[in-house]
């Protein structure tokens, strides 16, 4: 069973967050696609035939269709969270690369900037009490705008098309392998034991297919789960470190910043509820603010902690 729920929409786009709870490993009855959708997964993973070529959608990987195509999905490992931006027409995709694959790379920099704008958008669009929300206009214009940049950051860096060595579905394979924790996924000798193949022909076809050595993606699919246990309310990084494979909590921390750019603590701030002060001592209230006691307080930080999130997004789209 599917449902979604319309975020926000405009002239020119739509956003739904979509939850799949099919557990199935065989495919679906075809479906057609009736619009341009880029599809990102925020949670679980599942296959997608579109029109003969194969691919498993994940946090890691999302994909973009155009009208009329023909799809169908398996769901081995159950139920599924995911964003669909959809298109209005093809005023946003002016300008911006042809797609020559459904594969959308997600990087850890466009998967912050998709989970940091979900969490910006009930604040943008609804307002707070006592606080006038946006214009439905302005509202409109603004997210357009992140809307194209996020599908820039999505087609930048698309699949390699020129033949390469050994076959796409190895890579796949092995790719999945990381993303379930197999048995022996941990490092590539184990990986490619488990794959019937060698550790040099492994490591040259998932480079080629993916993108990145098998290291870095492994790298990635632990960031990927650092951002999803810290915006389910994880604040104990030390443990969330060890917990995820990483050696310490320094070494978790050089990897976030190489992915992200930003820092776990920098990071907590913004996917979190209640992000903790900059500094040692409370912050000081500012006029109009204490006044209005603890409501004020929480108004204030709620709306500044959006406005982060915001240009956080704006920073990591214009990378």
């Amino acid at each position: 069973m599917r449902r979604a729920r319309a975020v926000v929409e405009g002239p020119h786009f739509r956003i739904d967050t979509v939850d799949c709870a099919d557990d199935h490993a065989g495919w679906s009855r075809p479906e057609r696609s009736v619009a341009t959708q880029i599809v990102l997964v925020r949670r679980g993973r599942f296959r997608l035939d579109s029109e003969g070529r194969e691919l498993v959608a994940d946090p890691t990987t999302g994909y973009l269709h155009a009208p009329g195509v023909e799809e169908r999905f398996a769901h081995p490992a159950g139920g599924d969270v995911c964003t669909s931006i959809t298109l209005v027409g093809d005023a946003l995709l002016a300008g911006l690369p042809e797609p020559r694959s459904p594969e959308v790379r997600v990087d850890a920099r466009l998967e912050l900037a998709h989970r940091l704008l979900l969490r910006a958008l009930p604040f943008r669009a609804t307002g707070a009490a006592g606080a006038a929300a946006p214009g439905p206009d302005s509202l409109a214009d603004s997210l357009a705008e992140t809307v194209v940049g996020l599908l820039g950051l999505a087609l930048r860096d698309r699949p390699d098309e020129r033949p390469g060595p050994g076959r796409g579905e190895l890579a796949r394979r092995a790719r999945e392998a990381v993303v379930a924790d197999e048995p022996g996924s941990d490092d590539l000798v184990g990986l490619a034991r488990s794959l019937e193949t060698s550790p040099s022909h492994l490591s040259r076809t998932f480079r080629h297919h993916v993108g990145m050595t098998v290291s870095r993606y492994r790298n990635r699919v632990r960031v990927s789960r650092a951002l999803s246990r810290i915006e389910e309310g994880e604040t104990d990084l030390a443990a969330l470190a060890l917990g995820l494979g990483f050696s310490d909590q320094a070494h978790f921390g050089r990897v976030m910043r190489a992915e992200l750019g930003a820092t776990p603590g920098r990071v907590r701030e913004l996917l979190g509820e209640h992000p903790p002060p900059r500094s040692g001592r409370a912050p000081r209230p500012e006029a109009g603010v204490a006044a209005v006691g603890g409501a004020g307080r929480a108004l204030h930080d709620a709306a500044q902690l959006a406005l982060d999130r915001q240009q956080v997004v704006a920073e990591l789209l214009a990378e």
